[in-house]
């Protein structure tokens, strides 16, 4: 009598994978590195830059035969980041218009060994049944090239390794070898995820629209440059970098081969970047719409499932955001899960689970007639989100408010048409800081125009708008608005949600476009409008919505000598609230008891 051992094989619950024993023992994982081919040059040697990769999967994808799914994180991260030196990012204490110092280019010392670029992903999928497999972007760790911060290599490097993974591109046990390695245990369908940069190159990699990509994760993603380093025309760094741009993110992740790194300074960071990234008007060009995802978006398929912080002053929500809505318009299978938090946060595994079995191993579990959008309400965890028909909530529609005198001390924020109001002057004075100022009870280095207390809660959804007509008593200047949530608790135990609603921040030079920017002449008042950073918060009953508007905001903005004047008229400045039940719902929170 003979018994035959049955086979592993991936296992599905409830339209899930499941975790198999025998997928799950770590010391019979098979974990090998090798190089894979691209089509481009960019280390300047005359030979196609080849990707530094790493595979761990399942001993039966050897013995057995088996063939598995691919879930696949790309950084340029993994072999480590250069060090925080004085003076390494751009000094931001200058007047506008006016170019700042030069800075410090601190160099990477290259981390990690062989094979195993990193351990991310690998717990969490293999024993579920899939492969997990990285690389190290071009540039970095042990891959040729050098980087671009979303420059065409960095799209075209994950593009190479999926396209390996089918048996469309060439890989070499060695960098510099000839002996050929192929993926005869990939079924060709493959994953991606990742947080921030991490979540940037999956949607990099899908906007080539490769074969193979079936689906992708993206969590707190950076998808334009321009985005991340400026907005609305305006110089302004991304939250807790302070003098961070383009090329200061190039230096810390140049961890590639020492010899080479040299060109990639000469070729990409002292003169592509130094050419187009412009830190002295802000202005969107060429250089900037080359480094943003949605203009390259036409080409892709792979499913989307989004992940982001409506909190995140990083990478902020509109990044997800403007992507979601072009997939949607591309009829992209689509998906967005938010939450309250800030920089980071993965969707639930159940959510992420359902994506990849749908996606990668075929299973029909109707993940894509699931709600559209999921969010994490204030006062639940992250595991737990409502869902909606979509975002922003379909019953949300834009109520104006209007401003009444007098913001230096506290305004009036209301629904109710303001007339006679005239103006009203603020001077920049980046040493207050806006904490600050939305808890002072008068200054004259902001305007804050606030609501009654509201009776009933007030939901937010979408993207709040401002029409701002102003003028200055100098040619350029900053403008930052916050939209709060009073009275501020500054006890030290608050909530993420308690105190900042959105933001958002704009060169009132761009008043025509953020392409177009022009000195404004002194006294002349002008009008621009542009979004405040998209949100869906319920604002409880007892607080009030808060208006604030200042100049220079020391967490984020270059920052000139204090003096300059705006002077805002009232009468011709409007908030758009996207509130849910539109202006009856808003009403009624605003009338007394």
């Amino acid at each position: 009598m003979s018994f035959s051992q049955e086979k592993a094989v991936p296992v599905f619950e409830n339209g899930e994978a499941q975790i198999v024993p025998e997928f799950s023992k770590p010391d019979t994982w098979i974990r090998t590195d090798l190089w894979v081919e691209t089509e481009f040059d960019t280390d300047g040697d005359g030979k196609l830059d080849r990707m530094h990769v790493d595979v761990t999967r399942p001993p039966q994808t050897e013995t057995e035969g088996l063939k598995l799914p691919i879930v696949y994180e790309s950084s340029p991260y993994f072999a480590g980041v250069a060090p925080d030196l004085p003076g390494s990012f751009w000094d931001v204490k200058h007047e506008l218009g006016v170019p700042a110092g030069p800075r410090v280019h601190p160099e990477v010392k290259r981390i990690g060994q062989r094979p195993i670029i990193s351990n991310s992903q690998i717990l969490k999928w293999v024993p579920r049944g899939y492969i997990v497999v990285h690389s190290s972007s071009p540039g970095t760790g042990f891959s040729d090239g050098s980087p671009t911060v979303g420059g065409e290599n960095e799209s075209l490097a994950p593009k190479a390794v999926v396209q390996w993974l089918n048996g469309k591109a060439k890989g070499y046990t060695e960098r510099e070898g000839n002996e050929e390695v192929f993926a005869y245990w990939s079924t060709g369908k493959v994953g991606m995820t990742g947080t921030s940069y991490n979540g940037t190159i999956p949607l990099a990699a899908a906007t080539t629209g490769v074969e193979g990509l079936e689906a992708i994760i993206p969590i707190a993603p950076n998808t334009s440059y321009y985005h991340y380093y400026r907005s609305n025309g305006l110089v302004r760094s991304p939250g807790g970098y302070l003098g961070e741009d383009v090329d200061v993110l190039y230096d810390y992740i140049h961890s590639g081969e020492v010899s080479k790194r040299a060109y990639g300074n000469r070729v990409i960071r002292d003169n592509e970047m130094k050419n187009g990234m412009d830190r002295i008007t802000g202005d969107y060009n060429e250089f900037w719409a080359q480094r943003d995802y949605l203009n390259h978006m036409k080409p892709m398929k792979a499913a989307l499932l989004m992940s982001h912080g409506f909190n995140d002053w990083n990478v902020m929500p509109e990044h997800s955001y403007r992507i979601y809505e072009q997939a949607k318009k591309q009829g992209i299978p689509a998906q967005i899960y938010y939450h309250q938090y800030g920089h980071g946060g993965p969707p639930p595994i159940s959510m992420m689970n359902r994506w990849f079995t749908h996606y990668l191993h075929g299973v029909d579990n109707g993940v894509e007639t699931d709600a559209k959008a999921w969010i994490v309400r204030e006062n639940d965890k992250p595991d737990s989100p409502t869902s909606y028909k979509e975002y922003p909530n379909p019953d949300a529609s834009m109520v104006d408010m209007h401003l009444h005198a007098s913001g230096l001390k506290v305004g009036t924020l209301s629904p109710k048409q303001a007339k006679d109001h005239g103006k009203e002057t603020l001077v920049d004075d980046y040493n207050f800081s806006g904490d600050d100022l939305a808890q002072a009870t008068s200054s004259n280095h902001r305007l804050l125009y606030v609501t009654p207390t509201l009776t009933e809660d007030v939901h937010i959804s979408g993207l709040t708008k401002l029409t701002i007509t102003l003028s200055s008593n100098k040619p350029e200047a900053n403008l930052s608005v916050w939209l709060v949530s009073l009275p501020w608790n500054a006890e030290e135990n608050a909530k993420i949600t308690d105190n900042i609603i959105t933001r958002g921040w704009a060169d009132p030079q761009n008043y025509k476009s953020i392409s177009e920017g022009e000195a404004m002449e002194l006294g002349k008042s002008y009008t621009m409008t542009f979004d405040l950073q998209p949100d869906d918060q319920i604002i409880p009953k007892g607080q009030q919505i808060g208006l604030m508007i200042f100049s220079s905001d020391s967490q984020f903005t270059i920052l000139p000598k204090p003096g300059t004047e705006l002077t805002i008229d009232l009468d011709k400045t409007v908030l758009s609230l996207p509130v849910v039940g539109g202006l009856k719902a808003l009403e009624n929170a605003l009338k007394e008891n």
